[in-house]
């Protein structure tokens, strides 16, 4: 029988994540429901995943340059990363905020963009909608390239 713990602690892995294995979810269970929040907030070991170990293994990302080569790598990055939350939450906002592939033709434009949430999306939401004003995937998405002055 699941104790109710398991259930809400694969719950919490699930809504702040992408789920967890058993052996993940045994370690989150040892530190009890608030130290997980805790951890999945403001992890102690940021993930800082670097690009070329991605690129050695998938040589078909090395460019990035495509959508089937950035839409891969992310969901690499978002399947083996030890910090899910800062994953969903560059997920979110990434669905909230509408920037795509079909009207940049950029997939690095894209993949800065996703970084910049990774980085402020748990912050300021302020911060957030600053650092987004600046960022050339929105400016390119809202034609904002295109306005000139009288």
């Amino acid at each position: 029988m699941i104790s109710n713990d398991t259930v809400l602690m694969a719950h919490l892995l699930r809504r702040a994540g992408f789920g967890a294995s058993r052996d993940e979810l045994e370690e989150y269970l040892a530190m009890g429901y608030e130290g997980a929040v805790e951890t999945l907030l403001n992890p102690s070991d940021p993930d800082n995943m670097p690009d070329d170990l991605i690129r050695r293994y998938h040589v078909e990302q090395s460019e990035l340059r495509d959508l089937p080569g950035s839409a891969a790598y992310w969901m690499y990055r978002m399947i083996s990363t030890s910090c899910p939350m800062e994953e969903k939450i560059a997920l979110f906002w990434h669905s909230l905020f509408a920037t795509g592939y079909v009207k940049l033709n950029q997939a690095r434009a894209l993949l800065n963009q996703v970084d910049m949430f990774r980085r402020s999306g748990l912050g300021s939401f302020e911060e957030l909608l600053v650092e987004l004003s600046k960022d050339p995937a929105m400016i390119v998405w809202l034609d904002n390239n295109e306005n000139h002055g009288s």
